[in-house]
């Protein structure tokens, strides 16, 4: 899946007049709930950080000084010999943790995360784009309504107009829209935060996903 002719492969099935009816299939693993945070200390040590049990009490083993709740990446290998995604030595199961940092000038610039199963590296991007090509502050490119494409359906938030999503179903696109509230399946589409530094004034400046729980704070 990382390989260049896979991508080309892909790349070579796009078509800026028409949806592509038959992608090929991925075979990702279940995925549950996660969470994230992102901490910068006066001294700009920053941490981002996900955590996720993947499912209900994780892998049900519990750590017997911390009492912390093991979690439970390995469902997502496979035992199908020959499955990208076998379980053997020297491997990691797949999964969409991706906590994140973005430098510049070899000092971190920007510490965050986007939560949200499968949608969290389509979140990255998005969050990077609204930031890095359209100039987005903190707060907006976190708050900036959201497109997801999965399992066939493109899933669409409030915030996108009507006319854009009668455009993208006459491109062939089956468009669910995604009400304010509710589960992970029909709510708002993943959640993230971040704080940026800046190194020239020394502000931190911090974000927080409206479409959930958490808060952006400074003591």
């Amino acid at each position: 899946m990382l390989s260049s002719a896979y991508a080309d492969n892909l790349r070579a099935a796009i078509d800026p007049s028409q949806t592509v009816p038959d992608l090929p299939p991925c075979d990702l693993p279940q995925h549950s709930d996660t969470t994230y945070l992102s901490i910068v200390d006066r001294d700009r040590n920053a941490i981002s950080f996900i955590g996720s049990l993947f499912h209900s009490f994780g892998s049900a083993l519990v750590a017997p000084e911390s009492g912390v709740l093991l979690q439970n990446r390995g469902f997502g290998f496979r035992t199908e010999a020959g499955h990208p995604n076998a379980i053997g030595p020297r491997k990691r199961p797949l999964h969409t943790i991706i906590p994140s940092m973005v430098f510049r000038n070899g000092r971190p610039c920007m510490s965050f995360g986007v939560v949200g199963g499968r949608y969290q590296p389509w979140g990255h991007v998005h969050v990077l784009t609204n930031i890095l090509d359209f100039g987005l502050d903190a707060q907006e490119a976190i708050d900036l309504a959201r497109v997801y494409h999965e399992d066939g359906l493109v899933h669409v938030e409030r915030g996108i107009s009507d006319r854009t999503a009668l455009d993208l179903a006459g491109y062939g696109h089956h468009v669910i829209r995604r009400s304010e509230v509710g589960d992970r399946d029909n709510g708002p589409i993943g959640a993230g935060h971040l704080i940026m530094i800046d190194w020239q004034s020394g502000v931190l400046i911090g974000g927080s996903d409206p479409r959930t729980d958490g808060c952006a704070l400074g003591y």
